[in-house]
């Protein structure tokens, strides 16, 4: 999974990035000075990873990552190529999901680019540029189309019909992901790479003091986010800063002193995981304990061929034991003996949390 970080200058967006991260993108008080997007790898936090890890004692403890993309600050006109514009958008076009923050925190000694804080105002400026880049890449597409229908070829008469559509949805402005689509027009609207098909987390950004309140910026946010379908968690880039510089037990009492359940970086892999409709199965023994990311609805052979194609290939079995069932029982021997352990074929769906043993012969 691919998180792109945006937002306008000075909202503590890279602020925010090195914290889950830790990867050092420079952060300062002016506009671009992320000019190439910094990228950050990381572990997805996992308690069950943990547990059986205690369990196994493996050589290798593998958990799954996401990349954190942090995409230099957008301006109004980026489209046009204001700021470094046009660069910064096609960085966007290479990830699977946005995360916008968004300022909610007032301080004088941080500029604002427009001035003043304004939370809708400065989501409506970002939307609007992406919006206004689609427009752009739509209408190139339907110059193309419409040159190339000449020839009689039905196929180009149905790319014009649906970039018209896309267009005027645009014309609206509204982002593509909100517009009614079949699946077929998913996947032939996803080859166009537009902007605003990708799914949406807003941060909204508050300061440290304001923690455990429900501020009138954050409330706004959810507001503009409800009419968008998007997705809301609120995060304070400073508190964030903190944390990253404490080990694990430290981190945990320093949440809980908080009070807010979570860091940032467990809020944001959940709601990457529902957006992008993620989950993870889970490999354990004494080689390695291991977490690995699919597609909510994916088969076992298809799953076993994340770990090698060869398992894919000559899939024969999965034998499968849920890890709450693993947890209640104590251990893999007397899950199998109670008969706790499932043999599946190749029509099993994969849940989240399936402890596998995938079974094949090439």
């Amino acid at each position: 999974m691919k998180l792109g970080v945006i937002g306008l200058p000075n909202v503590g967006k890279s602020t925010l990035f090195n914290a889950i991260t830790q990867a050092g993108a420079q952060a300062a008080n002016y506009p671009f000075c992320t000019i190439e997007p910094n990228v950050g790898v990381v572990a997805v936090p996992d308690e069950r990873l943990d547990v059986l890890a205690k369990m196994y004692d493996p050589q290798k403890y593998t958990p799954a990552t996401i990349e954190f993309v942090d995409i230099a600050g957008l301006v109004r006109d980026a489209h046009r190529g204001e700021g470094l514009g046009n660069k910064f958008l096609s960085h966007i076009r290479e990830v699977d999901a946005v995360v916008h923050v968004v300022r909610c925190f007032e301080d004088d000694n941080i500029v604002h680019v427009d001035g003043s804080v304004d939370p809708v105002r400065d989501m409506e400026t970002i939307n609007i540029e992406l919006i206004f880049a689609d427009m752009e890449t739509v209408e190139r597409r339907l110059d193309k189309a419409r040159k190339s229908a000449k020839s009689g070829d039905k196929k180009f008469q149905h790319e014009i019909e649906l970039c018209e559509r896309i267009y005027a949805h645009l014309e609206k402005q509204l982002p593509v992901r909100s517009m009614p689509q079949t699946d077929d027009e998913r996947e032939e609207i996803a080859q166009f790479f537009l902007l605003t098909t990708k799914p949406v987390i807003y941060a909204a950004n508050i300061a440290e003091d304001e923690i455990g309140t429900e501020t009138e910026n954050v409330r706004k946010v959810r507001e503009q986010a409800e009419k968008e379908g998007a997705e809301v968690i609120v995060v304070s880039a400073k508190v964030e800063e903190e944390l990253s510089s404490l080990s694990l037990e430290e981190k945990k009492e320093f949440i809980e002193e908080l009070g807010i359940g979570e860091s940032g970086l467990d809020k944001l892999v959940k709601a990457g995981y529902r957006l992008l409709g993620l989950i993870s199965f889970l490999t354990a023994g004494p080689k390695e304990v291991r977490a690995w990311t699919i597609t909510k609805g994916t088969k076992a052979p298809q799953a076993a061929g994340k770990i090698h194609t060869d398992f894919e290939r000559g899939f024969i079995r999965a034998e499968v034991v849920h890890y709450d069932t693993l947890i209640e029982n104590g251990t893999m021997l007397a899950c199998k003996e109670k008969g706790l352990v499932r043999s599946e074929g190749k029509d099993y769906v994969m849940q989240d949390g399936d402890i596998v043993v995938f079974r094949f012969n090439v």
